[in-house]
């Protein structure tokens, strides 16, 4: 592994996988120690996390297991694939400016016997208790902003953390249907004074059909540096019609209804004058102001500085490189980078800009991730070593030469290897 061969790394090849394999991370204790650091603040001065998932991926590792397959998207047209891996979910808290730094506070491996969404409601729900354990959210603050990308069950999620002081935003696919507010009692006499049950929904409200649109509650007009003219309609207390399949299945009792502000984002272009398709975001916030409505869509576009940091720790620190077996040696290489990002976000005012020629200069506190990385190690002598001075030792002789393996690894299947105990074919047989 090449990063054994940085100066930053005191230890040889074989030590460092003997360490990722052998070795102990104090995980629970250094998520304790990322809530407690100075997080980015608003100009409101509430907190805006993020969750996404990001692969390591591990095709050529048969015996590699707790394996699954990973979406990865391609650089064509249709070209996206899924291939094997480990698939990590990352919290991080956003930054309001134009950055690509991030505060990372928490890492999860999802694993075959997972169910995505309840992990990352479990994780989003442990972050929260610990930040506000932290003293960096209090009785009076802000609500914390939790913004989510299309793959989430962003409603599931406002559900299973209503008890939280958080807002949650995601994004929706452009083919959805929401539902209205069910008409209130005089309009429905005024409708039928037969009278009948109330409905539990209102009218339909097709998101690729303008003519199921109503009047827009708030609309708003912002002018941006690289998209023209964004544009910002939204809808109060829309929600999705629920039914008791996927995550709803073991729901007990009614159906709840979840209502929200649906906003649709339009920019006037894309850089390269290309026309943008609108955006659709959901906010488990009702009751929003224009304010409000500015605010969402300009975290979710934020929301992508995690890309970044993904970018960053794959093709600079090293994430996926090393050539690991087991996925707690995984785990573990990935908790040493947590505290390696922390530690370069936390420094970034104390190093110098060591750019390449073709790179513009950067103001004193704005470097990217990878020039603080480039000028971190004039800032390293300076720090304390925790770890003792290398022993010199030899490798070990080895299998000798001509001698089969006679003790083969197991093989492990991809996927998901661990069935539910209940399915929605059980529950409609008689019984069930």
């Amino acid at each position: 592994m090449d990063v054994t061969l940085s100066p930053e790394c005191r230890r040889g090849h074989g030590a460092m996988y003997g360490a990722l394999s052998h070795g102990r991370v104090d995980a629970e204790q250094l998520r304790d120690v990322l809530a407690a650091l100075p997080l980015p603040r608003w100009p409101d001065g509430r907190l805006v996390l993020t969750v996404d998932v990001s692969p390591w991926l591990r095709s050529d590792a048969a015996c590699s297991p707790e394996r699954l397959f990973c979406h990865v998207y391609g650089r064509a047209k249709s070209a996206s694939q899924f291939i094997p891996g480990w698939p990590y979910s990352f919290v991080a808290a956003l930054e309001p400016g134009r950055s690509s730094w991030t505060a990372l506070l928490d890492v999860v491996r999802l694993g075959p016997a997972d169910d995505a969404t309840a992990i990352t409601a479990g994780q989003l729900r442990a972050v929260i208790e610990r930040l506000m354990a932290a003293g960096q959210w209090s009785s009076g603050d802000a609500d914390i902003l939790i913004v989510t990308d299309a793959g989430y069950d962003i409603t599931r999620l406002a559900y299973v953390l209503r008890d939280l002081p958080v807002e949650l935003l995601g994004r929706i696919r452009s083919d959805r249907v929401l539902r209205r507010p069910a008409p209130s009692r005089q309009e429905l006499m005024a409708a039928n004074p037969s009278g009948g049950r109330p409905p539990k929904h209102g009218g339909e409200f097709a998101l690729a059909n303008p003519a199921t649109w109503p009047q827009a509650t708030i609309t708003t007009v912002t002018e941006t540096s690289h998209y023209g003219k964004a544009e910002a309609r939204a809808w109060d207390r829309l929600h999705p019609r629920l039914t008791h399949r996927a995550a709803w299945l073991d729901h007990q009792g009614t159906l709840p209804v979840i209502e929200g502000t649906l906003i649709r984002l339009k920019v006037e272009y894309l850089p390269g004058d290309r026309d943008a398709p609108p955006v659709w975001l959901w906010s488990s916030k009702t009751g929003a102001t224009g304010a409000d409505v500015n605010r969402c869509w300009q975290a979710f576009l934020r929301r992508f500085d995690l890309e970044h940091t993904f970018r960053f720790w794959k093709q600079t620190l090293g994430w996926t490189r090393p050539k690991l077996r087991a996925a707690q040696a995984a785990d573990r290489w990935t908790w040493l980078l947590v505290a390696v990002h922390t530690q370069l976000r936390l420094g970034r005012h104390l190093t110098t800009d060591l750019r390449h020629p073709w790179e513009k200069p950067a103001p004193a506190g704005h470097q990217t991730p990878a020039r603080v990385r480039r000028g971190f190690r004039n800032l390293r002598p300076t720090l304390a070593q925790p770890a003792r001075a290398p022993k010199p030792s030899r490798p070990g002789p080895g299998r000798p030469p001509g001698i089969p393996n006679r003790r083969p690894a197991t093989r492990y299947d991809v996927g998901k290897t661990v069935k539910r105990g209940r399915t929605l074919a059980d529950l409609q047989q008689p019984g069930g």
